[in-house]
């Protein structure tokens, strides 16, 4: 399991990005990276990185479910994702 302070680090970026989003895109399309250069560093969609909500585990992660590839194993045994049941034949 991910530290606390990392999974914090990764949830302030994604409202850096949601925040400075309209702004960021209206800069680049009038070209104005002088100004660009002035937000925040974290504001830019390409420093996030997907990590597991449950979790914070930052490999394997599987896009459609937002967990990673351990977290959807355990919960798949469980049941807890509907319609999926473990293979058996």
């Amino acid at each position: 399991m991910a530290k606390e302070s990392i999974k914090a680090r990764e949830r302030k970026r994604e409202r850096l990005v949601a925040k400075y989003a309209a702004k960021r895109a209206e800069l680049k399309e009038k070209g104005d990276y002088a100004a660009l250069d002035k937000l925040p560093r974290s504001s830019s969609a390409v420093r996030l990185h997907n990590r597991c909500k449950l979790t914070g585990r930052p490999k394997g992660y599987m896009r459609k479910f937002g967990i990673s590839r351990v977290t959807f194993r355990e919960m798949a045994s469980e049941g807890k994702i509907p319609g999926l049941t473990k293979a058996s034949w």
